[in-house]
């Protein structure tokens, strides 16, 4: 599948925000983060300008942008028309939780639960897009989901622990949520990228016919002269060394960086502690947009079969 960059900017930022608004929700009526307006502003600031700047991105995708208000009808069949409708409700939630907090100085708890809430659910929906798409083997697996929602914890909670500690006030709470969001992110999409590379069941060029039955099929002529629609947006290749390179580059960057530097955060404090705070969210971040960039181009869509593929 063609990784299309407002695609990927759309998973990452919206994730990313998402899981930042999550968490706030959650700590801070616990008091595991900053309580003071400041704090509030610039923290919900940052998740919501990135949940828009997602959004606002996944519509470049669109052949018709102005037809996209549409897509909210479509709620009862659609996982993008439920992912909308839940998009623009969480904005309720926690538009009213930034106004109790930075302008009463109060953090509500009940606003709190609700924008996380709403927060996961997005995120829900946005995993089960790709996972309910069956013509798309690598797409529909059950991990699918769980690895979306993992890496919209860890890059949430990474971008988290860099604004409490850039106030001063980061807590072991969170410091022990940034490690262990890590951890479960990495196992998942080690265990994802397993699953996949081992399922059997392929489709080819035999089962996609019917014609398996009398033996191998096998193209003579492609069916078209120059590149269509279906090959550049379903027929991406990239080589299967490159895909390597860049899965350990995920993998380094993104998880093995940063779980080491998480894991120093929890002694080191002040300046310093704000600084590789930053380091890691960095990587982290990094090494999620490599992920997502990987998670599109390795995906092959059945119909690639009519144009030479032998496995799908």
């Amino acid at each position: 599948m063609h990784p299309a960059a407002s695609v990927i900017l759309f998973t990452t930022a919206s994730g990313a925000g998402y899981g930042l608004l999550a968490l706030l929700g959650l700590l801070a009526p616990i008091g595991a983060v900053p309580s003071g307006s400041w704090f509030g502003f610039t923290a919900l600031g940052l998740s919501l300008g990135l949940i828009t700047l997602g959004l606002l991105s996944s519509t470049f995708h669109l052949g018709h942008r102005e037809r996209a208000w549409r897509a909210m009808s479509q709620w009862r069949s659609s996982w993008l028309s439920r992912e909308g409708v839940s998009a623009l409700a969480t904005y309720l939630p926690a538009g009213l939780f930034g106004i109790v907090w930075i302008f009463f100085g109060a953090v509500s708890g009940f606003l709190g639960v609700l924008a996380a809430i709403g927060g996961a659910v997005t995120v829900y929906c946005t995993g089960m897009i790709y996972r309910s798409l069956k013509p798309i083997r690598r797409w529909h697996n059950p991990l699918v989901v769980p690895v979306y929602l993992a890496f919209a914890l860890m890059t949430g909670a990474l971008w988290l622990n860099v604004l409490a500690r850039l106030f001063g006030e980061g807590s072991s709470l969170l410091s022990l949520i940034v490690l262990l969001s890590i951890v479960l992110a990495w196992a998942l999409k080690v265990r994802y990228w397993r699953a996949v590379d081992n399922a059997t069941g392929e489709s080819t060029p035999g089962t996609a016919t019917g014609l398996g039955r009398f033996g191998e099929v096998r193209l003579l002529d492609p069916p078209h002269t120059q590149e269509n629609y279906l090959m550049r947006e379903m027929g991406f290749q990239v080589a299967r060394k490159h895909s390597e390179k860049l899965r350990h580059l995920a993998l380094g960057i993104g998880f093995f960086i940063p779980v080491v530097f998480a894991f120093m955060l929890v002694f080191v404090g002040g300046g310093y502690g704000a600084f590789l705070a930053l380091v890691t969210a960095i990587g982290g971040s990094i090494g999620v947009v490599i992920e997502r960039w990987l998670f599109f181009a390795e995906a092959k869509h059945t119909v690639t079969l009519y144009y030479g593929e032998q496995a799908a």
